[in-house]
């Protein structure tokens, strides 16, 4: 059953509890774009986010106008997303010690602050693949490529938001130069997972293995900052409780996993993980 606190209070709250949970076990962390807020970088559906919804990508693959569209607003976003630091969040996760950390985050502030044992889910929008010859290239390449192709565009125009997939509000793109593959002139993509498209079955399979294993060492599963509505989180919560491990979710507002909690501590992740990277390294962790 699903604990709910909405404060830090007295060592009998939830949140104390869940601290407490956590302390000693082997730990698998599955971390959202909440995580990422404290960064500057909004997230998808947190309290008071607008509603948005990400290009899909059988839009995307569909042609040139909206690889247009996409690539003038992301050129934008890239330039703000990029200039991103990790939060206190961050750098808590990435002192937990945990077995793996699964990150629905493109954003890559994980691997800036040299978080070990991680997965990019969803792949990082630093990096560039060619749906012609399948070559990944680096996002600051082509970024600069993209400047040279297009002068004065990003100073011209001012940037409302960012979004989690390095996306801005922008109505107008027509006219915007979207350079092709060096190599072989094809279409290029940033590599990460969009909507409508397949997590790669190595990840996934990973991901699986390590909430075993945690369950055969009674360990736990931690949730930070997503509200888990997309399926490529939620199923490891679903797996984790399907096993028996105690699932943690910390998170503002309600999550898809609310029901398979052990607990649920309902605050921002800047403020509670720090708190739990403490009480580990205070308790030497047993294997």
């Amino acid at each position: 059953m699903s604990v709910t606190v909405a404060a830090l209070g007295a060592r009998t709250t939830p949140a104390e509890q869940a601290l407490d949970l956590l302390a000693e076990r082997p730990l698998v962390v599955l971390t959202g774009a909440g995580l990422s807020t404290d960064s500057g970088i909004p997230d998808y559906r947190g309290p008071g986010a607008p509603a948005r919804m990400p290009m899909t990508y059988q839009e995307f693959v569909s042609g040139p106008v909206p690889q247009q569209r996409y690539w003038a607003r992301s050129h934008l976003g890239w330039s703000r997303m990029r200039r991103a630091d990790p939060n206190p969040g961050h750098r808590a996760v990435a002192a937990l010690g945990a077995e793996l950390v699964i990150t629905q985050n493109v954003d890559g502030l994980h691997e800036a602050c040299g978080t070990p044992s991680l997965i990019a889910l969803h792949g990082r929008i630093a990096d560039v693949i060619c749906l012609g010859c399948r070559t990944t290239s680096s996002r600051s390449r082509l970024h600069e490529r993209m400047a040279v192709a297009n002068p004065g565009w990003a100073e011209e125009r001012a940037v409302v938001e960012v979004r989690p997939d390095g996306d801005v509000e922008l109505e107008e793109t027509a006219g915007f130069v979207v350079p092709a593959c060096e190599g072989c002139g094809g279409a290029l993509k940033p590599d990460v997972v969009f909507f409508g498209e397949n997590v790669p079955k190595p990840r996934v399979e990973r991901c699986y293995a390590a909430v075993d294993a945690v369950a055969a060492s009674s360990g736990a599963l931690l949730v930070a900052g997503s509200s888990l509505t997309v399926m490529s989180g939620l199923r490891f919560v679903r797996r984790a409780a399907k096993v028996g491990v105690p699932v943690v979710i910390v998170n503002r507002g309600s999550t898809r996993g609310d029901d398979l909690a052990t607990h649920r501590v309902d605050v921002g992740t800047s403020d509670w993980l720090p708190r739990l990277a403490t009480r580990r390294k205070r308790t030497p962790i047993s294997r």
